[in-house]
């Protein structure tokens, strides 16, 4: 305590901090009961679940509104000249969050809540089933309540503006569109000389391939202990679709799921949200539990989530280190030459299914899921529409056509949870991973060409990590790379490894 004592020396922003104490505990047991809703409860178990999360939800919404808090923040705000950064950072979270929590009514929020932990069960049926009617009047509703919330909390341009900054602070409608505008076309040229090059297949043999759980489960075990993962401080478990959670910096968990074929989905999601974990491991301790002592935005959460699993994991660097691994557990990847591996963790296929997408094709699942959104928050496409969108857009897109829901516009969980202006935040993410690259390839390339993993945590901490939300989105990538959110790092960094690097892969292969 002395040390956060030393690093909040401001009266006033100490008093901020200790008030919103309960806050965080509220938060806390939240986020525990949302996990064990996606683990290990039993489907029934919703039916007071969703109780539970509307009375908490509504809760946490009176106690974030609390007259002195707000007077406290507003004394903080008057003085912040005489205020240290991470003094700021705490003024600037509060700001926003007093804003939102004033803006949006307890009945709104308690009402979100309660769909929304409904909607979890009844779309984990319907994608079984592919039923989009069973999910389509949850939606709906789900959709309204954006609306709402999107009106409520106001905008300059587009009502989308408005949930595009609950995720990601000071992003717009715009600032995405400028980023596909480049990207989409720029995707669809890299895609159609890759298909025409051959060097990146688009199916391998061991995407066919069954393994024994037992033996998968080992092999991530595997992994994470080669990325020296702190047991002690984190879990891996199972759910439906994998994420990452962190309940305080010392309990930070992973889920992944296995489906018995194709290791690498496995495999990639897991490093995925090790990236996503290893972020909140490594913010500074001594801004633990105050309003700053978490990941900044969705944006650069996604860059560090997609840096490990496509930068790290699918970069040549990391194949003998894998392979060596896989030879261990799963046994069968010992038929198969590094080149071989390398190709199969890189095969380039237009798909249905967003988790599955390559690299190349990833963001154009994303744009339409954008394009979408936003449509249906302007109001110029029904929920009943969607399917019918969802399917052109894919065909148009990517050249392949959903056979039924489950493949389409059922196969993501984020709307279930009202989480409308989160999809552009992954495309954010591979932007701000891509400068991540370009900034190590240009000052520190030997990190990735020799697989320091020790170095690459400790410059990702030093850099990013520990701020926590110090400094808003923005300001942070400009202060670590210097330039601001384009889309050029990305599709240079897709020309390189596409493009250019077959050509040079086999000098990168080495144990």
């Amino acid at each position: 305590m002395s040390e956060q004592t030393h690093l909040f020396q401001d009266e006033i922003v100490k008093k901020i901090i200790e008030k919103t104490r309960v806050l965080w505990a509220l938060k806390h047991a939240l986020s525990l009961m949302s996990w064990d809703l996606e683990t290990y409860m039993p489907p029934r178990g919703v039916e007071d679940r969703s109780v539970a999360f509307e009375e908490l939800e509504g809760l946490l919404h009176r106690l974030s509104r609390d007259p002195e808090l707000e007077k406290l923040v507003e004394k903080a705000n008057e003085r912040l000249d005489q205020l240290n950064d991470y003094e700021r950072g705490v003024v600037r979270v509060m700001k926003r969050m007093l804003r939102i929590v004033k803006l949006i009514p307890e009945e709104l929020a308690r009402r979100e809540a309660k769909v929304s932990s409904e909607a979890t069960v009844v779309w984990r049926e319907a994608k079984k089933k592919a039923d989009f009617k069973m999910f389509e009047p949850y939606l709906k509703e789900i959709v309204e309540i954006q609306r709402e919330k999107a009106e409520r909390l106001g905008y300059e341009e587009h009502p989308y503006d408005a949930l595009l900054d609950l995720y990601e602070e000071g992003l717009r409608t715009r600032d995405m569109e400028a980023i596909f505008s480049e990207l989409v076309p720029a995707t669809k040229r890299i895609l159609e000389k890759v298909l025409s090059g051959g060097f990146y297949p688009q199916n391998h043999p061991l995407e066919e391939a069954k393994y024994d759980v037992a033996r998968a489960r080992e092999l991530l075990k595997s992994i994470l202990n080669g990325f020296e993962w702190p047991w002690d401080r984190g879990r891996l478990d199972e759910s439906a679709h994998p994420f990452t959670i962190e309940l305080g910096m010392n309990d930070v968990r992973i889920t992944v799921r296995y489906e018995g074929y194709d290791i690498k989905r496995a495999v990639y999601s897991l490093v995925h949200e090790y990236g996503h974990a290893l972020y909140e491991l490594q913010i500074d301790p001594r801004i633990a539990r105050t309003p700053i002592g978490h990941g900044v935005s969705m944006g650069v959460h996604e860059s560090q989530s997609r840096f490990w699993e496509n930068i790290v994991g699918r970069g040549p660097w990391f194949i003998p280190w894998l392979k060596e691994r896989m030879d261990k557990t799963i046994g069968y990847t010992r038929d198969y030459t590094l080149l071989e591996l390398y190709r199969y963790v890189n095969t380039v296929k237009p798909g249905l299914i967003r988790v599955d997408a390559d690299e190349v094709t990833y963001n154009l699942h994303i744009y339409l899921r954008f394009t979408i959104e936003k449509k249906l928050i302007e109001q110029s496409l029904n929920v009943d529409e969607v399917p019918q969108v969802w399917d052109d857009m894919m065909e148009e897109l990517l050249g392949v056509r959903p056979r039924n829901a489950a493949e389409g516009v059922l196969q993501d969980i984020h709307w279930s949870h009202g989480s409308i202006g989160y999809f552009p935040t992954y495309t954010l993410g591979n932007v701000i991973a891509a400068m991540i690259w370009r900034t190590l390839w240009s000052r520190s390339q030997e990190l990735l060409r020799e697989l320091r993993l020790a170095e690459l945590r400790r410059w990702l901490g030093e850099n990013i990590h520990k701020w926590g939300a110090t400094y808003p989105p923005k300001e942070l990538v400009k202060r670590v790379m210097g330039e601001e959110i384009t889309a050029g790092p990305l599709i240079e960094y897709l020309e390189w490894k596409y493009l250019k690097l077959p050509g040079e892969v086999e000098d990168y292969l080495k144990p």
